[in-house]
């Protein structure tokens, strides 16, 4: 495989696989919605064109993928957009469609090696029957995205997905995500937490990752990565140290049933709006009673996952929304 093809490139993720690939020897070659988000982002051997690929012909693709044997899907809409209802909808037209019909011109191309870019809740709708989440419309089409590619590849390119939980680093150009939580604990006295956890990874472990499964990752299976497991009381806190309120917040674990009508309201106030969550406000709190746990070793060797400090790109990325 000599050259690859990242859909969403100079975003963040597609940034640092981007960086990986090109540590590894492969050519890249990029679309990515505009603008740039810094000057020179990419080096000059990147073949990067700016622009909205789901505008173009099936022919249009097929050309542009022509020279190309793997694809890294690194594009769409998360769990933190909140769509005009019906959300299943949005995240069906956001996530499934444009991934069907890329992965069949892909396959068609002669593509031989397909990477989507995914999400942990699809592998706790998995792990964790009795919350449902299936019904809830991000895992749902989540979960139909990977099931789609995979058909689409049959019989002609292996297609493999990585479900990733909380990603850390920083880039030129963007401001982390992670700013909405900074600005959430800013200026808290209190700000409390439920009695859970996450899985954590570095933004260059996701492109280790991604290179990982385009050359060793099997045809239709899911890779959930992690680095470092962490209770959100501990994230919390960071972000409270991040902001200079290590004496003036306190990050109380609480139970869950005291929260619960905050959760309703923010449901009830997006039902107002016309809008909807894609996993509803008062399970996604559920879940944050659950440790959604990683094993690491289940994939660091497999997908050839260094390790990194996770803590100082936590650190490094709550000091660029703070800064």
């Amino acid at each position: 495989m000599s050259k690859v093809f990242i859909l969403g490139g100079t975003g963040l993720l597609g940034y640092y696989t981007t960086k990986e690939l090109l540590a590894k020897g492969y050519q890249v070659k990029t679309m990515a919605l505009p603008p740039m988000p810094a000057e020179e982002l990419l080096p000059k051997e990147v073949e990067c064109s700016l622009g909205d690929i789901n505008e173009l012909t099936d022919e249009e693709i097929k050309d542009l993928l022509s020279d190309c044997e793997g694809f890294i899907y690194a594009a769409g809409a998360d769990e933190r957009t909140i769509p005009k209802k019906p959300a299943l909808k949005f995240f069906y037209e956001a996530n499934v469609l444009p991934t069907q019909r890329l992965a069949h011109i892909a396959a068609e191309a002669g593509v031989k090696r397909f990477v989507i870019f995914g999400s942990y809740f699809a592998e706790f709708a998995e792990r964790l029957p009795q919350f449902d989440l299936k019904k809830q419309a991000y895992p749902n089409t989540r979960l139909l995205q990977e099931q789609i590619a995979f058909a689409e590849g049959e019989g002609k390119m292996d297609v493999m997905s990585l479900r990733l939980p909380y990603i850390f680093g920083t880039m030129p150009g963007r401001m982390p995500l992670w700013k909405m939580f900074t600005e959430q604990v800013k200026d808290q006295s209190i700000f409390p937490a439920l009695s859970g956890g996450t899985a954590m990874v570095t933004v260059e472990q996701v492109g280790e990752a991604a290179v990982g499964a385009l050359e060793n990752g099997e045809h239709r299976h899911t890779y959930a990565i992690s680095a470092l497991n962490m209770k959100y009381q501990a994230f919390y806190q960071m972000i409270a140290d991040a902001l200079g309120q290590t004496e003036t917040t306190q990050i109380p674990v609480v139970p869950y049933d005291q929260l619960k009508p905050n959760y309703e309201q923010i449901d009830q106030h997006a039902e107002a709006e016309g809008r909807e969550h894609g996993i509803h406000m008062v399970l996604s709190s559920r879940l944050q009673n659950e440790d959604l746990y990683i094993d690491p070793s289940e994939t660091m060797d497999l997908l050839g996952i260094k390790d990194h400090d996770v803590i100082q790109a936590i650190k490094d990325t709550l000091a660029k929304c703070v800064e």
